[in-house]
């Protein structure tokens, strides 16, 4: 599935924040990919958040540890800091933005969330609606979308690669020229 969409979206390319970051320290802020790098740097957010580009635009994985607990949609409290200084930046952009839930493949036993479809849902709504209601995103911007388990950036073979996988995206829509 992650060939196809990578095919169609073209090849995505991860970038290495530490080499990047100290790379570029000194050039200008001036494209969103530098500001998004110099917040996660500067937050020393690069162990739970990693930008993705690609022609889709840019993707900010946010892994799990950072917005929720486990099992949970309910953010944690640290990520209302988190969501606010990423949305500092977001809402002054003239794109789209789509927010993708995503869990890893174990199956979640909970009343609550039956499912890793309802739990990556509830995920991506909960990072949405706190973008739009406290945050001030302009709400006709925003969409969500829930995978589940079916779009993994790693393989869900190890304890590392299933946390890795679970994440939300705030995918940045490249505008069409």
């Amino acid at each position: 599935m992650m060939t196809a969409v990578g095919d169609f979206f073209g090849s995505p390319k991860v970038v290495d924040l530490q080499t990047e970051i100290m790379k570029d320290m000194s050039a200008p802020a001036g494209t969103l990919k530098d500001e998004l790098e110099r917040l996660i740097y500067e937050n020393n957010y690069a162990a739970s958040i990693k930008l993705e580009e690609n022609d889709r635009g840019i993707t900010i994985h946010i892994m799990e540890n950072i917005l929720f607990p486990s099992g949970s949609a309910d953010l944690a409290f640290g990520s209302i800091s988190v969501l606010g200084k990423l949305a500092a930046i977001i809402k002054t952009l003239p794109n789209d933005i789509r927010i993708e839930g995503h869990t890893d493949n174990i199956p979640i036993k909970s009343s609550v969330y039956p499912s890793n479809w309802h739990l990556s849902v509830a995920r991506a709504l909960n990072t949405a609606y706190n973008l739009i209601e406290i945050e001030k995103v302009p709400a006709d911007k925003v969409s969500i979308v829930g995978y589940a388990e079916y779009q993994p950036i790693q393989p869900n073979e190890t304890p590392e690669g299933r946390s890795l996988n679970r994440r939300v995206d705030i995918v940045i829509i490249k505008k069409a020229k």
